[in-house]
């Protein structure tokens, strides 16, 4: 599918912005990660559930103090360690893929669409057992960006067989 050098330009620039926010999300991962590894898990859940609880009492159908909730109880489930690792681990991984993209670093391409696509399994595995909004709209995000990846790769490649 080819596309006209504006509409290139376009899908560039929205490909720039969603990996920029992509990077800040893996920033606050970083930040997450350390967090958790940091703070008892124990602290975390239960100011997560008091909050909850709270809101709920005032209006026992609020959706985000009933999701709060079952976010809590879902990471007193996995424990601290896990999450901690986990969210650094990605959270580094992904920065520094973010940091290549915009570089323009061509290996950087197929492998965050290959690191991305690994994500997303997992996300699907975890919104099937909790049924995440948050989950859900982040993975929705992920194919986005990883269509916009694909595309700017596609680009690349195309501009420098032309070369």
């Amino acid at each position: 599918m080819e596309f006209q050098p504006q509409q290139e330009n376009r899908i560039r620039e929205y490909f720039r912005i969603s990996i920029f926010i992509k990077g800040l999300v893996s920033i606050l991962e970083i930040m997450g990660g350390t967090l958790a590894l940091v703070v008892p898990v124990s602290i975390v859940t239960r100011y997560m559930v008091s909050l909850g609880e709270g809101e709920l009492s005032e209006d026992g159908h609020d959706f985000i103090a009933s999701h709060l909730i079952q976010m809590a109880h879902s990471l007193s489930l996995k424990g601290g360690l896990f999450i901690g690792v986990y969210l650094l681990s990605r959270g580094l991984i992904k920065l520094l893929l973010v940091i290549a993209l915009l570089k323009d670093q061509l290996w950087a391409y197929p492998s965050s669409l290959a690191v991305l696509g690994l994500f997303m399994f997992y996300q699907i595995y975890e919104i099937y057992h909790t049924h995440s909004v948050f989950l859900i709209a982040l993975t929705l995000f992920d194919f986005v960006v990883m269509w916009f990846i694909w595309r700017e790769y596609e680009v690349l490649k195309s501009h420098l067989v032309r070369q």
